[in-house]
């Protein structure tokens, strides 16, 4: 029995970059020997092991081949019999295709580490196009080390469009998709995951809707980078360098979606985008089942997104309305990451990426003025059921007129 360190703890050691998660495979043994040492199975489709102490997880070597379509589309075998070479081979990249021993010998029969240097992702073999998962995959990784110079290797970004081209995508479940798409908008240059998505052709597959924003113009006076597939990108840069949640990345890469449908003789002009998106943005949450907290934020940021930019213009009443579909009183985290995604929205933009935006503490304390209005008053007054409703709706909205009252002294 055989055991090597792989995968991404050998890479990020290598870049000399912090080690999270430790891979290990096992070569030369069984699953009884593994029982016998102590070690917890977990794996459903695989053997794969939980050490008895540290709680890794310990995999055997193995192979595999394509039976059918998608993630879940394969054979696996395991044996004694298996070689750490024939366990590496059937890895995407070559940078996660290094092994090494307790004495940190390394193993690097795809020659990863000179990619490393080379700063390419580069497929180990062609059974990379067997998995179509691995589009996502390497435009996460391209994601992920963008600022280290890395780009994906042309023969490789070929295979990743015949993968798009195929309908293999589409065989992808929802919930892998999606896992892929949460970690990439995490990283600290998300735009390249969708940059490279749209390079390989996997864009207009998965996400259509986003993809279809290329080449749309928009009105130069607010946008001097004109393209809106390019001002998302720059949103989605502004929210990972302003180390914005989950949540607030997925709002920004959406939010714009409804610009995709207007006719091209209305360019560069977008009237009613907002409520034209919804559906869109809709239909992409619920093609990639995303969590309700992100599927919630997306919409309304999409609804509301120039209220938000118009915040300082809006009469009390707007305002009010505002508060009231965002329920700032139960929910006030909710509303900040809406700010937060306007001010994204708003710096996304060439050569205004450091204005300031006054908008967001107006926000602020407008909710914050118009949660301090006490119900206990009113109840003492002998308001209940709709009546007590009616008469917060209005004591808040007087709140709010004297407050923009004073914010325009």
């Amino acid at each position: 029995m055989q055991i090597y360190k792989v995968g991404g703890a050998v890479r990020d050691r290598l870049l000399g970059k912090p080690v999270t998660d430790i891979d290990w495979v096992v070569v030369g043994a069984t699953t009884e020997e593994m029982l016998a040492k102590g070690f917890r199975p977990v794996g459903a489709d695989f053997p794969v092991f939980l050490h008895p102490k540290s709680g890794e997880e310990y995999a055997l070597a193995r192979t595999e081949r394509k039976n059918g379509r998608g993630y879940g589309g394969f054979i696996f075998h395991t044996s004694p019999d298996v070689t750490l070479e024939e366990d590496l081979i059937r890895r995407d990249l070559t940078i996660n295709a290094m092994a090494e021993d307790d004495q940190q010998n390394l193993s690097d029969p795809y020659h990863g580490q000179q990619d490393l240097e080379a700063r390419l992702l580069r497929h180990v073999s062609p059974a990379f196009a067997e998995d179509p998962l691995r589009v996502l995959r390497v435009a996460r990784f391209a994601a992920r080390y963008a600022e280290l110079g890395f780009t994906v290797a042309p023969e490789t970004l070929e295979l990743m469009r015949q993968l798009s081209e195929s309908g293999e995508l589409e065989a992808l479940t929802p919930e892998r998709s999606w896992k892929e798409i949460a970690r990439a908008l995490m990283e600290d240059q998300p735009q390249v995951f969708i940059e490279v998505l749209r390079e390989c052709g996997a864009l207009k597959v998965l996400m259509p809707e986003v993809d279809a924003l290329f080449g749309v113009p928009q009105p130069e006076a607010h946008h001097p980078e004109i393209d809106t597939g390019v001002h998302t990108l720059s949103v989605l840069e502004q929210a990972a360098l302003h180390k914005q949640p989950l949540t607030v990345r997925w709002a920004c890469l959406l939010h714009d979606l409804g610009k995709g449908l207007t006719p091209e003789e209305e360019w560069p002009r977008h009237i009613a985008h907002e409520h034209k998106g919804l559906k869109l943005i809709k239909a992409v949450n619920e093609r990639f089942k995303a969590p309700k907290d992100c599927q919630e934020l997306a919409l309304l940021v999409g609804k509301y997104h120039t209220h938000g930019h118009r915040a300082l213009e809006l009469k009390p009443s707007t305002l009010l309305e505002l508060l009231q579909s965002f329920d700032v009183y139960r929910r006030p985290q909710r509303f900040e990451e809406f700010i937060a995604a306007c001010e994204m929205d708003a710096r996304g933009r060439k050569g205004l990426e450091q204005r300031s935006y006054p908008q967001a503490e107006y926000l602020r304390g407008a909710a914050t003025a118009a949660r301090s209005v006490a119900v206990q008053p009113l109840l003492e007054k002998g308001f209940k059921g709709p009546e007590l409703g009616e008469a917060i709706k209005r004591e808040r909205l007087k709140a709010l007129k004297a407050y923009k009252a004073a914010a325009s002294v």
